[in-house]
């Protein structure tokens, strides 16, 4: 029973912390209206930043020609969905209110769902794709991370979700993908292998001239 009450206490305690930053987020927002188109536009429409960069990955992996790096950015997106539908059982199992059901008095810039709150399903896939990008090169992985965080902040910033909403999806989308990852690596790698023997090779790999020319444009630039 002791147990129990400290739980208890612990919960109530994190709980009071997530709504005591959540209404800091919030009044920062009502103090700054000449941010909420942008944060607003971001926080809605910012998945296709991230379409981007997932595309960016497998450009950049197909580019270099290695089976592993071009194994990394497709598990990077099918990592992310995996994660996303992961996260759909979650989300109705604990059946968290929106802030803006839940709390009064504060600014509501959000379109209202019936959806429920945790994990965000936004911060989820961003973190599942942060975590994938990283696989492929640490200077995208890096990009999408801190499109991440502001992806986080943006969801919170419109009173969509409690900051321990988008942390837990941060979190989950992250470790699924890259816990994923360690199982499906050698499959994926060596389905990008017969990949690149075969007709689907321009999907995968850049052409062999391609590639030299790239290497010749390159030689010329160091010897100029």
């Amino acid at each position: 029973m002791t147990g129990s009450i400290s739980s208890d206490i612990a919960g109530e305690a994190v709980s009071g912390v997530d709504d005591d930053l959540f209404h800091v987020i919030n009044d920062f927002a009502r103090a700054t209206p000449w941010l909420h188109g942008i944060v607003y536009g971001y926080a809605t429409y910012g998945v296709v930043l991230f379409a981007v960069l997932l595309l960016a990955g497998w450009w950049t992996a197909r580019r270099s020609g290695e089976p592993s790096g071009m194994a990394a950015a497709l598990w990077a997106g099918i990592g992310t969905l995996v994660a996303v539908g992961l996260n759909q059982p979650i989300v109705s199992a604990v059946h968290e209110a929106r802030p803006y059901n839940a709390l009064g008095g504060i600014l509501v810039l959000a379109d209202r769902s019936t959806d429920f709150s945790f994990p965000s399903d936004h911060a989820t896939m961003v973190g599942a794709v942060a975590a994938g990008l990283f696989l492929v090169g640490p200077r995208l992985g890096s990009v999408a991370a801190l499109a991440a965080a502001l992806m986080a902040f943006s969801r919170v910033y419109i009173a969509a979700h409690y900051p321990q909403d988008v942390l837990a999806g941060l979190v989950f989308g992250a470790v699924v993908v890259l816990l994923g990852w360690l199982l499906a690596r050698s499959l994926l790698t060596a389905a990008v292998g017969l990949m690149q023997r075969s007709a689907l090779r321009p999907l995968v790999a850049a052409s062999p001239m391609a590639g030299a020319a790239l290497s010749a444009a390159r030689d010329r630039g160091e010897m100029s």
